[in-house]
């Protein structure tokens, strides 16, 4: 193991503190030291992060057991200073170091007053996110999830708009409720564990009772901060109020807190009770997809438009979580970037104009693309990218959900698909409807006329950003690659643990599986009560997708196929695995054999008679019954093979 390795993340998640320390003996009145500082310490923990891509092990799973810290903390109570990432949360470490020295950039004309309170808040608030995507350590993450308040708090309080005392008491009240929820769900699993460490409470012998309440504790926190609809009152008051650089660190990270700890903590956590409550929390993302996208076209306030846009883009996160397929959760995390480079870059943009115009409403522009042509060409890019346009990091990410959706096992699946994928349309009418109003038409308002296009330091900060969109877009494959087979273990977790009905002991049947398929061919049948023969729906997906899962990340070489019929032969090396609700021990290989209409193994027949004549008549009939088979699966015919006729003595 390289030590080097084992330190990057403490390296990653305190060097923003070392810099926020160093605020605090530089001079109150030299703001320009105060963004010195804050540049360089950002860009240091971005170069670091860097490293993460060097000592990540793209077909890993699980934990990167190279870069994990485990050291006894508070010894006493269970509780350890436990970080690691996976492919889950890799890029959402990266997102948050590369947008940072960005977000510090913008600010350097943007805060006049009281720069040293407002970097040291920046600086502090970035440890506590990149804290909060390697804590696997329950009482450290819910410390990091709350340290993030305070700098978030006095970022809107302090520094915000007229009403920015309202907003950042509700945005504190808001979060601070749900997360007492968290922590109360954290105590009863330590009371039952006698752990607070994530890998050990995913053992916890919870009844499906105990994780219904706790399932919802940790929903209802994190759907506060995604936000949720309805949980989403807080955040247009807090993205008009907040400043600039505070915008697009609000939508750029910590939204992402919410999904994240869905995806991490409260769907690996309780299963059974995920499996249950996954078309709930569907329904209500898609609700707030469609909720969201109608809000934003109602605004005249471009800030504010975007921030509603903002719910309804989280909600095609959400619905990629919660449908359990691989293709719809990789795009879950492949939206969750996205949605932090498109939607921070608006918040960005939006504040590029504020600060000449010192207003968002969009009845006060017009016709600006004739004075400032290089910004309303960035503008669009980023808005085209919110708005899904193929080529465009956007595009990956909704397709990718749409499309796990609509062929996930429940019908719900694609019933979601299909009103969800409205809130693409209805993003393109907003995003496009806003951009024609502030950019296209006559210049009618004098003020417009002598504003001056895009800055040095102002391309400096969009550049990367256009780069970065078109990036994603265009080659999403070195992303993809390794968060894929962290995805697959997730939807594996949940669908595996969910069909055995018991959180302990599902390790073995999986370990069946998967030594199963990866050492033969064949298809799987799933046997329910009686030994019927399930079909190729939601128990059978579950089964392959944890197999696939225990085989880090491979394809199984399995075909999902329908209920057997009369005649129909099952390939020797067939796995058959534990059905839903049942109590089956690990999965067996049974030999060849023929499954009768029932999908029950057919009993053994009595010796047909030694007749010539009925044996012609019955080879016939199952020769007709094999071609009608194979006409039916679009297979190639089998010919008549010639019959002997036995002597007659």
């Amino acid at each position: 193991m390289n030590p080097l390795a084992s330190w990057l993340l403490p390296l990653i998640v305190f060097t923003p503190l070392v810099g926020a320390a160093l605020l605090l003996f530089l001079p109150k009145g030299e703001a320009g030291q105060h963004k010195i500082v804050a540049l360089c310490t950002s860009a240091i923990v971005f170069a670091i992060s860097l490293g993460l891509l060097a000592f990540f092990e793209p077909g890993v799973a699980g934990f990167q057991e190279s870069m994990t810290v485990n050291a006894e903390w508070i010894p006493s109570l269970g509780i350890r200073f436990h970080m690691a990432i996976d492919g889950i949360s890799l890029f959402l470490i990266l997102l948050t170091t590369w947008l940072m020295p960005i977000v510090v950039l913008s600010t350097f004309t943007a805060v006049e007053g009281r720069t040293k309170e407002f970097y040291l808040a920046m600086l502090v608030l970035e440890t506590a996110m990149l804290g909060a995507f390697v804590a696997v350590d329950m009482i450290l993450f819910y410390v990091f999830w709350e340290v993030m308040l305070i700098p978030m708090y006095i970022l809107i309080g302090v520094f915000g708009g007229p009403r920015r005392i309202y907003s950042a008491i509700k945005f504190f009240i808001y979060t601070m409720v749900g997360s007492l929820l968290m922590l109360l769900a954290i105590l009863f699993l330590y009371f039952d564990t006698s752990s607070f460490d994530f890998q050990t409470l995913l053992d916890a012998n919870l009844s499906l009772y105990e994780q219904r309440w706790l399932f919802w504790a940790f929903v209802l926190a994190f759907a506060v901060k995604v936000p949720l609809f309805p949980f989403h009152t807080w955040l247009p008051d807090a993205h008009v109020e907040a400043p600039t650089a505070g915008s697009v660190i609000l939508a750029g990270v910590l939204l992402k807190m919410g999904s994240y700890g869905l995806m991490r903590f409260a769907f690996p956590l309780f299963p059974e009770a995920a499996a249950i409550y996954a078309p709930v929390i569907a329904f209500i993302s898609v609700v707030g997809i469609v909720y969201g996208a109608f809000m934003a076209m109602a605004q005249s306030d471009v800030k504010k438009l975007i921030a509603y846009s903002s719910v309804s883009h989280m909600g095609f996160v959400i619905l990629g979580l919660t449908v359990l397929t691989t293709s719809a959760g990789t795009g879950a995390v492949y939206q969750m970037l996205n949605h932090g480079v498109s939607s921070g870059a608006l918040f960005l943009l939006v504040g590029i104009i504020y600060e000449r115009r010192h207003t968002r409403e969009m009845a006060d522009f017009g016709g600006i693309a004739k004075v400032m042509p290089a910004y309303a060409a960035f503008f669009m890019l980023v808005a085209l990218s919110s708005a899904g346009l193929p080529g465009t990091n956007g595009f990956v990410g909704e397709f990718l959900i749409l499309l796990g959706s609509f062929t996930s096992a429940p019908a719900w699946g694609r019933w979601a698909a299909g009103i969800g994928g409205t809130g693409v349309i209805f993003g393109a009418v907003y995003l496009l409807w806003m951009y024609r109003r502030v950019f296209f038409g006559p210049l009618t308002n004098s003020k417009n006329e002598k504003l001056k296009d895009l800055t040095l330091r102002e391309w400096v900060t969009l550049v990367p950003i256009a780069g970065m969109i078109l990036f994603m877009g265009l080659y999403p494959k070195p992303f993809l690659d390794r968060i894929t087979p962290s995805v697959e273990a997730y939807v594996g977790r949940v669908l595996s643990v969910a069909t055995e009905g018991k959180t302990g002991g599902v390790a073995t049947a999986n370990a069946e599986v998967g030594k199963a398929l990866g050492a033969g061919e064949g298809e799987v049948v799933l046997l329910g009560p009686g030994g019927r023969a399930l079909g190729a729906g939601n128990e059978l997906n579950r089964v392959l997708a944890s197999a696939r899962a225990w085989q880090g990340g491979g394809a199984a070489p399995v075909q999902a196929v329908p209920p057997p019929a009369a005649g129909r032969m099952v390939p020797a090396g067939t796995v058959v695995a534990p059905a839903a609700g049942t109590r089956v021990g690990s999965p067996r290989i049974v030999p060849r054999q023929n499954l009768d209409g029932r999908g029950v193994p057919e009993r053994p027949r009595p010796a047909e008679p030694q007749d010539a004549a009925r044996r012609l008549r019955l080879q016939k009939q199952q020769l007709d019954i094999l071609r009608k088979r194979a006409q039916e699966m679009g297979l190639k015919a089998p010919t008549a093979q010639p019959v002997q006729k036995e002597e007659t003595r």
